[in-house]
C-alpha cells in the first residue's frame, strides 16, 4: 500500500517559535496517537539560496519571519482521511482557536501528496 503525505509551509515570526513549538508538540502527539506514521515540523535555517526560488519568498515572509516546513506521513490517503477525522474530534485540540495561533493561518499552504519516489 502506498504511503501518503500531508505537507505544510507557513511563515512565522521568529519571536513566536517557542509558542509554535508547544502547539506542534501537542499536535504531533495527537496525530501519532490516531495513527500517523511520522510527524515532522522543521524551521528554516539555510534559506538564502542562490539560483532557486527561496521558501521565504514562496511563503511571502515579512521582516522578522522565517518558514516552517512540515509533513505528516500516513499509510494511505484513505488512512489520512480516517486519521484526520479523528484528530479534528480530539478534545486535546478543541481549544485551539485559529485566531490564537502563533502564526497567520491565512498564509498557511497545505496539500496532500502521493509519494513519487520512496528511497
Amino acid at each position: 500500500m502506498a504511503r501518503y503525505v500531508d505537507g505544510f509551509v507557513l511563515p512565522i515570526a521568529k519571536k513566536n517559535l517557542a509558542a509554535y513549538r508547544r502547539v506542534a508538540r501537542k499536535a504531533s502527539k495527537v496525530w501519532r496517537d490516531h495513527g500517523a506514521l511520522e510527524y515532522r515540523e522543521c524551521v528554516g535555517e539555510d534559506l538564502k539560496v542562490k539560483g532557486a526560488f527561496p521558501f521565504t519568498r514562496l511563503a511571502r515572509c515579512r521582516p522578522g519571519e522565517t518558514v516552517v516546513f512540515a509533513w505528516i506521513v500516513y499509510r494511505s490517503r484513505a488512512d489520512r482521511d480516517r486519521v484526520n477525522a479523528k484528530v479534528m474530534k480530539d478534545p486535546r485540540l478543541a481549544g485551539m482557536d485559529p485566531k490564537s495561533m502563533p502564526f497567520d493561518v491565512k498564509r498557511l499552504a497545505y496539500g496532500g501528496f502521493a509519494i513519487l519516489v520512496d528511497a
